[in-house]
């Protein structure tokens, strides 16, 4: 079975991709807008020619400096200026460009890496933080967004005009080109030795970056936990660890790329103070003319700002290199649960019949330890069942494995006796309405929280949900009523108000199969009675299965089921489980006589 998780990356891979050019997966998000391309590449072009030409104007103008024809060098003023003009056209025009199709891509990154992440299954997140991602989803963004809509295009035209200068350059002056080009193998060495090792340096940047993140995210959500225990120092000097170590890997990068921009302008410049020493001998002997040694100069200030841009630019690139990678790696990540590929089709209509057979699962992020260990379990269509036992038992697994979090190591789960990895998951999952353990509340309105269930569902539907679930009078009472927003993760409501939120969500849903995972472990005793009311209203004709701690929640199922370290131990009514004297006796003795919650 393929793990989940995402795998790192092994060095020497990683430096292969770097070789072949991690920026290549860019591609497939950038060949839908090829005609944004072209145009922004007609631009970029344009402007590279006309900023090689200006430097022949200038020439021209200089070598009449001393001409008694006052109109040719107003004309040749005027053509200078009118290049220059169009180089400020071209050069907006290209911005434009560029920047919109660089916005365009990133927006349509976020999309397929969202739409990746939100259907991987939840074994990915047992080992990766939901922060990270979180930090990929945003900054990594951002450094390729940087690189579409800038980088790119200025190393583009300055290659341009690296090549095109140095050709003009040749024609200028053979000579004087030669001694040039002596110098380039002085400024490329600095730039391939110092570029492999910021490669590395800002994959461990963006790295602890996502870290971070992923910390912040971690102590943020359960804020009020940490100021509970007075342990916001302790978390304040984590984050601050994990901050500096992020500084310290972008301190030395940034040192490096500051060694390298110094050494390649260094290079570079002193080249052209050694040539220009020589051309201006060449014009005072009257080997070349002074505009044409101001024509060679100014090309060689444009390839070497070229070269210096260029070096600047490298960085960048191999940044954004890295956090390619990281994003593809979620693009790409392998899932445990995947729809297969030809899917079959439920009988209609769905009657709610569920089957485990022979099911035998371990989390993966414990391997070693069974979850549920040979369990077989046929649940007839409409029946009531209750799973009961200790923590840990697997009764919450029960409730995964039907909704195909994961899919078991050993045997099968079936609906309507297909089984669960032959269906797509979209298929099967509209027909089952779940309330869960720890209610999961959205930073909207309480209407929109339980329309969440069946978004198509109308006002008068959703309060009638909310009626049903006891839950119409303290929504009524909020400030705004059902419009009222309810504050992230349902800040504004207490345990109990989330659970009831919860229950109207999966009444308004109207699924043939009703999956209660403590879905009163949070309600007062008056709440309690008034939900389980709407349960038993709900479940009639539903197939129901709930997972209960307190067993008084449970004694009407039309049967019991008792797990204990992943196996079923028992099965029956409540009377008759009482009478066999074993752990659901126990467990009935602890509640009942003592008054001791179950464990």
């Amino acid at each position: 079975m393929a793990d989940a998780t995402i795998k790192p990356v092994k060095n020497e891979e990683r430096e292969k991709s770097r070789k072949l050019g991690s920026l290549k997966a860019l591609w497939p998000f950038l060949k839908p807008y090829k005609f944004l391309m072209t145009a922004a590449l007609i631009a970029l072009t344009a402007t590279a020619t006309i900023s090689l030409i200006l430097p022949l104007a200038v020439r021209r103008v200089v070598d009449n400096f001393n001409t008694s024809d006052g109109a040719l060098l107003d004309r040749y003023f005027a053509a200078a200026l009118g290049i220059a003009a169009l180089l400020a056209i071209g050069t907006a025009l290209r911005y434009a460009l560029v920047t919109r199709l660089g916005e365009r891509v990133v927006a349509d990154i976020r999309k397929a890496v969202f739409d990746r992440v939100v259907t991987l299954s939840p074994s990915f997140y047992e080992k990766i933080m939901t922060g990270e991602v979180l930090s990929r989803i945003t900054t990594d963004t951002t450094l390729i967004l940087s690189v579409i809509g800038s980088s790119i295009s200025i190393a583009l035209r300055n290659a341009l005009i690296f090549v095109g200068g140095l050709v003009l350059m040749l024609f200028t002056s053979a000579k004087l080109t030669a001694m040039v080009l002596l110098i380039v193998p002085l400024v490329i060495v600095p730039i391939l030795v110092l570029g492999r090792k910021m490669r590395k340096l800002s994959r461990e940047n963006q790295d602890w970056i996502a870290a971070s993140s992923g910390n912040a995210s971690e102590v943020l959500l359960a804020v009020q936990t940490v100021q509970a225990f007075t342990h916001e120092k302790i978390s304040q000097a984590a984050f601050a660890d994990v901050t500096e170590k992020s500084f310290d890997a972008a301190r030395r990068r940034i040192w490096t790329r500051a060694q390298m921009t110094a050494i390649v302008i260094f290079l570079v410049f002193t080249g052209i103070v050694g040539v220009l020493w020589i051309g201006a001998t060449d014009v005072r002997n009257g080997a070349m003319s002074a505009g044409a040694l101001v024509q060679f100069v100014i090309y060689s200030v444009m390839v070497a700002g070229g070269v210096a841009a260029l070096s600047e630019i490298f960085g960048e690139l191999q940044r954004a290199a890295g956090a390619t990678e990281r994003l593809v790696e979620l693009l790409h990540v392998e899932d445990t649960v995947n729809d297969p590929a030809r899917p079959k089709a439920l009988p209609e209509p769905v009657r709610g019949e569920i089957a485990f057979r022979d099911v035998h699962f371990a989390y993966p992020s414990r391997p070693d330890i069974a979850a549920l260990d040979g369990v077989s379990l046929h649940i007839e269509p409409g029946e009531t069942v209750a799973v009961v036992g200790p923590s840990g038992a697997g009764k919450t697994t029960i409730i995964q494995l039907i909704q195909r979090f994961y899919d078991p190591d050993r045997g099968e789960v079936c609906i309507d006796g297909v089984p669960l990895d032959s269906l797509s998951r979209d298929a099967f999952r509209k027909h089952l309405a779940l309330v869960p353990q720890d209610p999961v509340i959205f930073a909207a309105s309480a209407r929109d929280n339980i329309r969440f269930g069946r978004p198509d569902a109308s006002d008068a539907e959703v309060e009638a949900a909310a009626r049903a679930a006891a839950a119409h009078e303290f929504i009524t009472a909020l400030p705004d009523g059902y419009d009222s927003w309810l504050g992230e993760r349902g800040v504004m409501l207490s345990g109990g108000q989330k659970q009831r939120i919860a229950i109207a969500r999966a009444i308004l849903r109207d699924a043939p199969v009703l999956l209660l995972d403590e879905a009163t472990s949070a309600l007062d005793a008056e709440s309690e009675r008034a939900v389980q009311r709407a349960v038993d209203e709900l479940s009639e004709g539903r197939t129901t299965i709930i997972v209960a701690h307190r067993l008084a929640t449970v004694k009407k199922a039309d049967r019991i089921i008792v797990m204990d370290q992943g196996r079923i131990v028992a099965t029956g009514a409540h009377d008759t489980l009482v009478a066999q004297d074993g752990l659901y006796a126990r467990l009935a003795r602890l509640q009942f006589t003592d008054g001791i919650a179950a464990e």
